[in-house]
């Protein structure tokens, strides 16, 4: 397979994930929520101090207010923020912190660059994402952000653990995986949680 096909492959399984979440009803996605959320706690590595990180869950993405809720209250809870460098960092943020828009709509904690984390600060992250599969594998939006700013993990094991947040119905079968993906550790939906820690794509 050309990369223009798979680049196309990719696109359109995009699409068509999107498209099955969004179909999903209300009463699902807040039931799944709280599900995640017990599956994100019950994580034989999730932390019970340090910094965390989520997102603002958009375009029908599975929520993480459940989660945040439910942490353990020395842990800090922390959206990402969009850098010039293209690159993720990390801000604390509890409801009722001021917000802004970033350049797609997404709202991150309105503060200073000197308030910022780098990733590598982190203790656990909680990315989004559109598809997933058995071994770790995420198929992203396609922007490149979480591989950019989590590269360091392609040359040694190190904090954070990444954990994909998903519906049951994003997984797809086996996923070729591109040279600068940045491979999760574990993925949590609203039925369970897959653990990569210990295998091997």
């Amino acid at each position: 397979m050309n990369d223009d096909t798979r680049v196309a492959q990719r696109r359109q399984l995009r699409v068509d994930l999107r498209a099955r979440r969004r179909a999903l009803p209300a009463t699902h996605r807040i039931a799944a929520a709280d599900a995640l959320a017990g599956h994100l706690l019950a994580l034989p590595f999730a932390p019970r101090s340090g910094y965390v990180a989520g997102y603002w869950a958009v375009d029908s993405e599975i929520a993480l207010h459940s989660w945040q809720l439910r942490l353990p209250s020395e842990c800090v809870y922390c959206l990402p923020v969009l850098c010039d460098d293209q690159r993720l960092r990390f801000a604390p943020w509890r409801p009722g912190d001021a917000l802004v828009s970033n350049r797609h709509g997404i709202p991150e904690p309105d503060v200073s660059a000197s308030s910022l984390l780098d990733a590598e600060s982190l203790s656990l992250v909680v990315l989004p994402l559109v598809g997933f599969d058995e071994h770790g594998n995420r198929l992203g939006m396609g922007g490149g952000w979480y591989d950019r700013s989590f590269a360091f993990r392609h040359e040694r094991s190190a904090p954070p653990h990444l954990v994909g947040a998903a519906f049951a119905l994003q997984q797809v079968p086996p996923m070729a995986a591109e040279p600068w993906d940045v491979r999760l550790d574990a993925v949590c939906t609203e039925a369970g949680h897959f653990d990569f820690t210990s295998s091997v794509a």
